[in-house]
């Protein structure tokens, strides 16, 4: 396929072509990652600076940036070395002080002659009731106004970079903008009110009030979904390569899933029915799966699990479920083996502790296909592990895996389907980025029998309290999570440590029943606390946040989390997740340290108010950004220059419609809105797609 189109080779040439940037500055402009012009158009400003004159500084409120005439009135020398130099002005009302650390008497004479008239403008400060400017930025004479900008628009700076370098350098971007071809779907355009592509980056760029450097300006909107549209784009492009590759149609004849659903002690939800038959429907086809199985905590993704992996069983095949860790490994076990089983189907569990003759055992059970359904951890990637025909794999808790992963375990068999599946709801327009070449399933129903959960806010003042309620917990026979921040005391951190909370548990309940799990144990160890707990020999189980996914104990009904106002509320609602499991009432106590902030009262108010894991995703979203909801270095977030996934999570769902209708009427992008969208691949840097449209 041909390379970059010509239109857009000025804004990938060499910073040093911009008028005022020589080699020095384009080096600190790189390591700012402003590696050419094009990075410089889509770094928009985030404010400005009001410089339009007004006749006087009276009345003007600390802080703001004034433009005025004065007249000069009087030097004021420096009184020692060191200091600064005055020069006292007036404008129409009122009198200013301008205030320099340098500058010699020569300097003054040239620039502010006394009795003369001038244009200043700068920062006021209010300093003992009266007006001074330190350092003018500008000092004019009055023909001379029209050089000052109106309104001078204000980027965020890296180190070494000033506003007056990253303006000049911007302008110099905006005089290379070429006239290109519309991408965007006309109907779309017009609706919305959206400017061209070179109107809507100089208009960005050239902000005349607050207004125009929001998310919501017409300009900044239509910039944003350029950039959104090319994401989506490349992940459709990529989504249809995938659907191409061939699979193999795997149909059940439900035998087994039959006599599963009769041993149910309850009827699945409708959301659950919905999705075993979208899953169905993908094993059946004959291209290669690739779902996103997204439920909330405790709306039953395992039943949803177990009813594909038999289907894969009942067409003659073997199937294999991955989970992140061993102890979630082992509660897949639990809790599918006894269904499968009655069934009629033989499911085994390989982790890293199978060892010796033991393993050897499995393996070859496996090889010959005498094992029909196998779970485990990465360990059952390993080289000498061998199916006689593996069709389908379910991997749990997706994010702690690579892609990679997800491939070689694929190459397993032939053609295998894969499902994903996460207990993280994730909001639709964060789902839409980081999943977005994959259909996706949603559990948005609870099963029956899940007792809600009743949530409070407590002051850590209380804890005598708290400690006195555990205490009679404990002696009726209830289990407990006591969840702290942080594992060892930290100098820069008063957060109660694990350790110390253990400690004081201890000597309150009793050493019999309190056991201890954080990050710094060995996987044996962790393992060793948590059997405990699940059989109910400790009765509290104090930990850090490894408890979050997955965890399973039925007769746990109490969860204490320590500085809840330090944790994200995505994390909180899955440790809230791991009670009401059983058919105990089930309480989760928020302990906090007041006063709250305001952010953090409202975070910790909606965890009480609602168990909807979508609707608490959506306002962690809207709280904290998309970048910290989900740790950016784990995410494969893509980073978005304009793109504002919080404030506008409608652009990202229309982008992906509007990508799949293109590709859908015009597969190879050879229309002329498909020629368009070739050079708005290259514009976003998106050769991946590029490589996919050649493919394609």
């Amino acid at each position: 396929m041909a390379g970059r189109p010509e239109s857009l080779f000025p804004l990938f040439g060499k910073l040093e072509s911009l008028p005022g940037i020589g080699p020095k500055l384009a080096q600190t402009l790189t390591q700012a990652g402003l590696e050419k012009p094009r990075d410089l158009l889509l770094t928009l400003p985030y404010s400005l600076v009001d410089r339009r004159p007004v006749p006087t500084v009276a009345g003007v409120p600390h802080g703001q940036v004034v433009t005025t005439e004065v007249t000069v009135l009087r030097h004021v020398k420096a009184a020692r070395a060191g200091a600064p130099s005055r020069v006292i002005v007036e404008d129409a009302q009122a009198e200013i002080t301008l205030v320099f650390f340098r500058g010699n008497d020569q300097w003054f004479q040239k620039q502010l002659p006394l009795g003369e008239r001038r244009i200043v403008s700068g920062k006021v400060e209010i300093y003992e009731g009266r007006a001074q400017i330190v350092h003018p930025d500008f000092i004019l004479l009055p023909e001379q106004l029209e050089e000052i900008p109106r309104f001078e628009p204000i980027y965020a700076l890296s180190a070494g970079i000033t506003q007056k370098v990253m303006g000049k350098a911007a302008e110099g971007a905006l005089a290379l903008l070429p006239e290109l071809p519309e991408w965007i779907d006309p109907n779309l355009k017009k609706r919305e009110d959206w400017p061209d592509w070179h109107v809507a980056m100089q208009a960005a760029h050239h902000p005349e009030d607050l207004a125009h450097c929001m998310p919501q300006s017409p300009a900044r909107m239509r910039l944003a979904y350029d950039e959104l549209f090319a994401h989506q784009l490349t992940l459709a492009l990529a989504r249809r390569n995938a659907k191409r590759k061939p699979g193999r149609v795997t149909r059940g004849d439900g035998r087994f899933s039959a006599r599963i659903l009769q041993n149910l002690p309850y009827a699945p939800t409708g959301a659950q029915t919905r999705a075993v038959a979208e899953i169905r429907g993908d094993m059946a086809s004959d291209r290669r799966m690739n779902r996103l199985l997204q439920g909330d905590v405790g709306a039953g993704k395992t039943l949803v699990a177990l009813l594909a992996l038999v289907t894969a069983v009942e067409a003659g095949g073997q199937s294999v479920m991955m989970a992140p860790t061993e102890i979630l490994a082992r509660q897949h076990m639990e809790g599918i083996a006894p269904l499968a089983r009655d069934a009629g189907v033989r499911v085994e569990l390989l982790t890293g502790r199978d060892k010796g003759a033991d393993r050897a055992a499995k393996l070859e059970d496996l090889a010959a296909g005498r094992i029909d359904i196998l779970l485990g951890t990465h360990a059952v990637f390993q080289k000498d592990v061998h199916f006689h025909d593996l069709r389908f794999v379910v991997i749990d808790e997706q994010h702690r895996f690579g892609v990679a992963q997800r491939m070689e375990l694929g190459a397993k068999g032939q053609a295998v389907d894969i499902l994903v599946m996460t207990a993280t709801p994730i909001p639709r327009s964060l789902a839409l980025t980081q999943y977005g070449d994959m259909d996706v399933s949603v559990l948005d129903e609870k099963p029956p029998g899940r007792t809600p959960v009743k949530t409070a806010l407590i002051a850590d003042e209380r804890l005598a309290e708290v400690v006195a309620h555990l205490t009679r917990a404990v002696d009726e026979g209830r289990q407990a999570y006591w969840v702290c921040p942080l594992v060892e005391e930290s100098e820069k951190s008063d957060l109660q440590s694990a350790e110390e909370r253990f400690k004081h548990l201890r000597a309150a309940l009793g050493d019999e029943v309190v056991t201890l799990v954080h990050g710094q144990m060995s996987p044996s160890e962790k393992d060793a606390a948590m059997a405990e707990f699940l059989s109910g020999t400790k009765r509290v189980l104090v930990a850090t946040t490894v408890i979050e996914v997955g965890v399973n104990v039925p007769n746990a009904s109490i969860m204490v989390i320590e500085r809840a106002e330090s944790f994200g509320l995505a994390q909180l609602h899955q440790l809230r997740g791991r009670v009401g499991r059983g058919a105990a009432a089930s309480t989760c106590l928020l302990m906090y340290r007041a006063p709250l902030t305001e952010t953090g009262e409202r975070r910790l108010k909606v965890l009480r108010d609602s168990e909807d894991g979508f609707r608490i995703a959506e306002e962690d979203l809207a709280l904290r950004g998309a970048g910290d909801m989900i740790g950016t270095a784990q995410s494969g977030l893509p980073r978005f220059r304009v793109a504002d996934l919080e404030r506008q999570a409608g652009l990202m769902a229309t982008a992906q419609t509007d990508a799949r209708a293109l590709l859908e009427g015009d597969p190879k992008l050879e229309s002329e809105r498909g020629r368009a969208a070739r050079t708005l691949l290259w514009l976003m840097e998106q050769d991946r797609a590029i490589k996919l449209i050649s493919v394609g």
